[in-house]
């Protein structure tokens, strides 16, 4: 099988490369970005190219000159950032996932692109969200991730594409820094307790978001592309999760094993409406008993392991 990850420079796609290498072989994934310099960072670990995925003519040549089988379309413009240019975020979210259906079809490709939990809003359920709900975000990263949903459906209904997807919560990884996400603070907090001693947190101290730690998150990719089709009774997306908490939780989880860590709050507007918007808990049932989803990581070992990996990076 010969993969094509597109926006591989960013948070998931620079642990997803070595993740898919290890599975399927070195040779047989090509790691594609927009950003010269995230395809060489990211040349010593994979087969990249520079690729504009909303080039449709550039993204034919290189499903064409690398024979690929299956497509992971990562490119987004993420919730934070997406607000401050919401035509953008729509142009480069919705062009790339056009673009990536398109010559699936084409091609006969299989595809995944992440949804997420900002494809919910104020009106759906917050306390252990359903698989099948009430979806009417607040944001266009959110307005972006449910036109995709049903785009992805409506090519895998009406063309025949094997499209999937999961419902990412924030991710958190002690590998690239996060790009502009309402979660970034998650990750942000360990690094600056580890060079500073102190954080300030933009999100409110009781305000609770879902969560994966990067290892699970990865297996959620590729245990989903690989399951049997016939299993699936949904496809984009599936709720997906590990552990739930507050900034409060974790900065506590943090101080239990960093004594003098200081911890402020100023709160970001933007993200605090986002956040508000966002389940507090979300019922991942449907993911377990259709492909088998069952993850590793909780609050615990996942601080464990982000202050030791963290450490030694820094």
């Amino acid at each position: 099988m010969n993969i094509l990850v597109v926006g591989a420079g960013g948070q998931i796609g620079t642990e997803l490369i070595p993740h898919l290498q290890s599975l399927y072989g070195e040779d047989n994934v090509i790691a594609a970005d927009l950003k010269k310099e995230s395809v060489d960072k990211l040349g010593a670990i994979s087969r990249s190219i520079t690729l504009d995925a909303l080039d449709i003519n550039s993204y034919r040549d290189a499903i064409v000159n690398y024979k690929i089988d299956r497509i992971y379309n990562l490119v987004a413009l993420l919730s934070a950032t997406g607000e401050k240019n919401p035509k953008l975020a729509w142009d480069i979210n919705m062009g790339a996932l056009l673009n990536s259906l398109e010559l699936a079809k084409e091609f006969n490709c299989s595809v995944f692109t992440p949804s997420s939990i900002g494809a919910f809003g104020h009106s759906t359920p917050h306390d252990n969200t359903p698989q099948d709900t009430i979806m009417r975000p607040n944001t266009i990263y959110g307005v972006c991730k449910v036109s995709g949903e049903l785009l992805s459906d409506y090519y895998y209904s009406r063309f025949g594409v094997d499209t999937r997807s999961v419902r990412f919560p924030g991710i958190i990884s002690n590998g690239a820094l996060p790009g502009g996400g309402t979660t970034d603070y998650a990750v942000e907090v360990f690094y600056e307790i580890l060079q500073k001693g102190e954080y300030t947190s933009p999100i409110p101290e009781n305000t609770y978001m879902d969560m994966l730690y990067m290892p699970d998150a990865l297996i959620a990719c590729t245990k989903l592309m690989d399951c049997d089709p016939s299993k699936l009774i949904h496809r984009n997306s599936f709720n997906v999760t590990a552990m739930s908490f507050s900034p409060k939780e974790l900065f506590d989880a943090i101080k239990k094993r960093v004594p003098n860590a200081i911890f402020k709050y100023e709160i970001d507007p933007v993200k605090e409406a986002i956040s508000a918007s966002w389940p507090n808990s979300l019922d991942d049932s449907c993911a377990r008993e259709e492909w088998g989803w069952n993850p590793k990581w909780n609050l615990e070992n996942m601080v464990d392991d982000m202050l030791n990996a963290i450490s030694k990076k820094i």
